[in-house]
């Protein structure tokens, strides 16, 4: 990517920041890049118009908009896994093995293997605990319509809810997760 347009995600972003990070784990700078500040759709729209080479994007699979994209362009996934130890070992638990499986995308058929950050619900401090309890329950009580809403949603679990979080769970929420059996002290 050296010298080539690149977009590296919305300024501010957590695609921003994350591209940062592994641009940094692969030895380079946003300097070493001609870096653009492009969302997943200014993005896809930059590469159809043939503007960027290539872009970062974090997002839940499949995302439409790369969906568009490689209905009518052809393009490589790059494997970024084998970066992960540099940014855990330098940022923390945030970053874990993902995998983009085979058939997400049209041209997908074989596993990507990458890096990936968790969704995390953020609340107030000083949020109620019952508040903080109910959306929990309400949650983890009707799992099944939640995975409705994205594919995405179907790595969410109970186990899955309690790991990756960089920041420190509600004192609501570590009584939720150990009443359901799955905090780890």
């Amino acid at each position: 990517m050296k010298g080539r347009p690149v977009s590296i995600g919305s300024a501010g972003s957590s695609t921003e920041t994350a591209a940062i990070r592994l641009l940094e784990a692969a030895g380079l700078t946003v300097a070493d890049i001609t870096p653009e500040n492009l969302g997943v759709a200014d993005s896809v729209a930059a590469m159809k118009d043939q503007k960027i080479d290539a872009f970062f994007w974090i997002g839940g699979l499949p995302t439409a908009a790369v969906t568009d994209l490689v209905t009518t362009e052809k393009v490589v996934f790059i494997d970024t896994s084998a970066l992960l130890k540099q940014m855990i070992d330098k940022y923390g638990p945030i970053y874990a093995a993902t995998v983009l499986p085979a058939g997400t995308y049209k041209g997908t058929d074989q596993d990507v293997s990458g890096i990936g950050v968790a969704n995390l619900l953020v609340v107030r401090e000083d949020m109620p605990a019952d508040q903080v309890k109910g959306i929990l329950t309400t949650i983890f009580d009707n799992l099944n319509e939640v995975y409705q809403i994205h594919p995405a949603a179907r790595t969410l679990s109970l186990e899955s809810a309690v790991t990756g979080s960089s920041i420190p769970f509600h004192p609501a929420a570590i009584e939720f997760y150990k009443e359901r059996g799955v905090w780890k002290e």
